[in-house]
């Protein structure tokens, strides 16, 4: 039984390690038979759709034609071209706050866990949201909401956690063992400037594999005779988006919870879909996205790094999207959408895009280009852009209403990032 269990927690283990290892630069310049540009002399030119000229030929004037004319029209093109349509909250939706307010890490803390069921059937079909407090909190407050790789059991080190069931790379349903490493948080750096923590694992919404759509919401919803969502329907990303939004239906019933006030943050393919999600729904006060990459805040147009084909290749994340998204894998600019679109639809909300100086294959100048490009629709709106066109330096943060900061590192978050996030938060939450 105890090789057993080793054998569950290294599988997933490497599970999460992939996941978060999707935008490190591969060993070779090569990926699914698909040449990798990093040299800048070989970025080649291209033109990015203006997220202010109107699909009729009109240039935007005022905050009024981007709310009602403009950005919808952005965000339908990303849902007909790149992430697919999702369907809209369930009628059948319940939750069962199974831990109410029980005292946690060493008083620090009041935890909280709620069981969301999708459908009618508690047996499937669900995920368990893991909520610290501030102890001492007399007021609803706002809540940093990280969508994580790993099961909640193992982000922090406390026994009062549901540990409950995952399924591992064959889709069999295996116990979840409470060895961290991986995806452990310091949760008190949030509760300690009065600011809550939040996490759901995103497996739990749609296994991370092609094959994760038998076990997944998306196959809930296939109709009678589809086996496969249609070319303009949901990905695993808008599936994983769809989930945080049932997240935020429960935010918005907790009386401890300041819904208005929630950070959205993920890593990688997590980071892509925090910033879909923060596009498609409003609700979420911030996003925090990590090294997203392309498809999510790196120009696709920009030829560096990974790529619309590598991106979708049968070998590799074509599940991901909307099976539409593939068309454009030869040609880029043929794409009626590119990330400066995507950020664009997050204004007049704080975006903070965080990304790492050797993270080559996620192409961080790229979301520093996409950034500034999206710059001109926070300034109709009344917010400050990144204010400048030269990209920073490692370690100089620009914490405006959109924001850019790059460690010096890799693909992904370091614990030297969380200061940066905190301070984004208490910037645009709390005015500090």
């Amino acid at each position: 039984m105890k090789k057993i269990c080793v054998c569950i927690v290294i599988s997933l283990t490497m599970i999460a390690y992939r996941a978060e290892a999707q935008g490190q630069k591969p060993a070779n310049d090569v990926v699914a038979g698909i040449p990798v540009n990093y040299d800048e002399s070989k970025v080649g030119t291209y033109t990015l759709p203006d997220p202010l000229l109107m699909a009729n030929g009109r240039k935007v004037k005022n905050a009024k034609q981007w709310t009602r004319k403009r950005r919808p029209e952005i965000l339908s093109l990303f849902e007909e071209f790149q992430y697919g349509k999702v369907p809209s909250r369930p009628s059948d939706m319940t939750f069962n706050v199974f831990d109410r307010g029980t005292p946690a890490l060493d008083g620090a803390a009041v935890r909280k866990q709620v069981t969301v069921y999708f459908t009618k059937d508690t047996s499937s079909h669900k995920m368990d949201i893991l909520i610290y407090l501030p102890r001492d909190a007399k007021e609803p407050v706002p809540v940093f909401l990280s969508i994580g790789f790993m099961p909640n059991a193992t982000v922090t080190d406390d026994p009062g956690i549901k540990a409950g069931m995952m399924r591992d790379p064959e889709g069999n349903l295996v116990p979840v063992q409470r060895k961290g490493g991986f995806g452990r948080m310091d949760v008190n750096q949030f509760l300690s400037e009065g600011i809550g923590f939040a996490t759901v694992n995103y497996s739990e919404i749609e296994p991370d594999f092609a094959e994760g759509i038998r076990y997944g919401i998306r196959g809930y919803y296939l109709k009678k005779g589809q086996d496969y969502p249609a070319p303009d329907e949901w990905g695993a990303i808008s599936a994983w988006s769809w989930g945080l939004s049932r997240v935020m239906d429960y935010f918005e019933t907790d009386p401890q919870i300041d819904a208005g006030k929630v950070a959205l943050f993920g890593v990688s393919r997590l980071g892509k879909t925090a910033l879909w999600t923060g596009a498609r729904d409003q609700r979420f006060g911030m996003v925090i996205a990590s090294c997203s990459g392309e498809g999510g805040a790196a120009l696709s147009r920009r030829n560096y790094g990974e790529n619309i084909d590598h991106m979708t290749h049968p070998t590799r994340y074509f599940y991901q999207f909307a099976s539409n998204w593939r068309n454009y894998r030869d040609d880029p600019s043929k794409s009626p959408v590119d990330a400066h679109m995507l950020i664009a639809l997050m204004a007049p909300r704080p975006l903070l895009l965080q990304t790492g100086t050797t993270d080559n294959w996620s192409d961080p100048k790229g979301e520093f280009l996409a950034a500034a490009a999206a710059g001109p629709v926070y300034e109709l709106l009344g917010k400050k852009s990144l204010g400048t066109q030269i990209w920073p330096e490692a370690g100089v943060p620009v914490l405006n209403d959109l924001g850019y900061y790059m460690h010096e590192g890799g693909h992904g978050s370091m614990p030297s990032d969380f200061p940066v996030f905190i301070s984004f938060m208490k910037k645009h939450f709390f005015g500090k």
